[in-house]
C-alpha cells in the first residue's frame, strides 16, 4: 500500500535535482568515453596481440588433438575393414570348397568331362596395383593450422 508523506515537495527543487542528476550522468558517460579512448590508445594493442597469440596456441593444440583422434579412428576403421574382408573371403572360400566337394561326391563319376569354350575360359589378368596418395589426417591438420597462421599474420 502506498504511504503518503507529510513533507512538502516543491516542484522547482525536484526539477533542479533531476536536471543535476541527468547532467552528472552525462558527464560520467563522457568521462568513461575519455578513459576508454585513452586505454585503447595506450594499452589495448598489446592486450589484443596477447589474446591473438593465446588464441593461436589454443587453436593449434585443438587441431593437433582432433587430428590425432581422427587418425586413430581411421586406423581402427581400416583394421576392422581388413578383418571383415578376410572373414568374408574365408567364409566364401569355405562355402565354395564345401559345394565343390559335395558336387564331386554326389555327381556320378561316369559323367563325361565338359570343357568350356575358349570364350568363357579367359585368363584373368592380375589387377594393376592402385597408386594411392596417402595423406594423413595429421598432415591435413598441420596444413590447416599453417593456413590459419598466415591469415592471422596478414590481418
Amino acid at each position: 500500500m502506498y504511504k503518503q508523506t507529510t513533507a512538502n515537495v516543491y516542484p522547482y527543487q525536484f526539477g533542479e535535482a533531476a536536471l543535476a542528476a541527468s547532467r552528472q550522468m552525462w558527464l560520467a558517460s563522457l568521462g568513461a568515453t575519455a578513459v576508454t579512448r585513452d586505454w585503447v590508445q595506450s594499452q589495448a594493442r598489446p592486450v589484443f596481440k596477447t589474446l591473438v597469440k593465446q588464441g593461436s596456441a589454443v587453436e593449434s593444440r585443438a587441431i593437433r588433438l582432433v587430428g590425432d583422434r581422427i587418425e586413430t579412428s581411421v586406423t581402427r576403421a581400416n583394421i576392422a575393414w581388413k578383418q571383415t574382408r578376410r572373414t568374408v573371403e574365408a567364409t566364401v572360400k569355405q562355402a565354395a570348397t564345401t559345394a565343390m566337394n559335395l558336387a564331386q561326391q554326389v555327381l556320378p563319376q561316369s559323367l563325361p568331362k565338359i570343357e568350356l569354350p575358349k570364350v568363357f575360359a579367359k585368363a584373368e589378368k592380375p589387377a594393376a596395383p592402385v597408386k594411392r596418395v596417402k595423406r594423413t589426417v595429421k598432415a591435413r591438420a598441420t596444413k590447416v593450422a599453417k593456413k590459419a597462421k598466415r591469415t592471422t599474420k596478414r590481418a
